[in-house]
């Protein structure tokens, strides 16, 4: 689904070329990740906010399995996402073969998410700078 469809107060108005400049949160949440090659990679399941920084961190995203079993959950820096503003979609510069590589979260066994070698593990996975100076 295309998060556009989501906005009910029109507020996707902007007028950068690199699409929207501010989203809803809950226009977010259950959005839609679409890979490099097209294909759908798979869903927003929640944000995480750094409430040192008032940053939005990560974005928590489903991936694999099937009707919730086997499924997989990723922390993908936020910052490694984009969006066109036309389609209403996320986008992220990763295809299948290489998330199934990437690091995920057991779901019995959060990491630290402040932890500096976790956040430089996955901010270089993604190939995005950690938002915070001197990580």
């Amino acid at each position: 689904m295309s998060y556009l469809v989501n906005d009910v107060y029109g507020m996707y108005k902007c007028d950068s070329p690199d699409g929207i400049c501010f989203m809803g949160v809950k226009t977010i949440i259950g959005e839609e990740v679409i890979g490099k090659n097209g294909k759908k990679l798979g869903n927003i399941e929640e944000l995480m906010i750094d409430m040192r920084t008032q940053h939005v961190a990560y974005a928590l995203m489903t991936f694999g399995g099937f009707l919730g079993m086997g499924e997989r959950l990723f922390a993908v820096p936020f910052r490694a996402f984009h969006n066109d503003g036309i389609k209403g979609h996320l986008f992220l510069d990763v295809d299948e073969n290489s998330i199934n590589n990437a690091p995920y979260i057991e779901k019995d066994n959060w990491p630290d998410m402040a932890d500096k070698n976790w956040i430089r593990e996955i901010h270089a996975f993604y190939g995005v700078e950690p938002y915070q100076v001197g990580m």
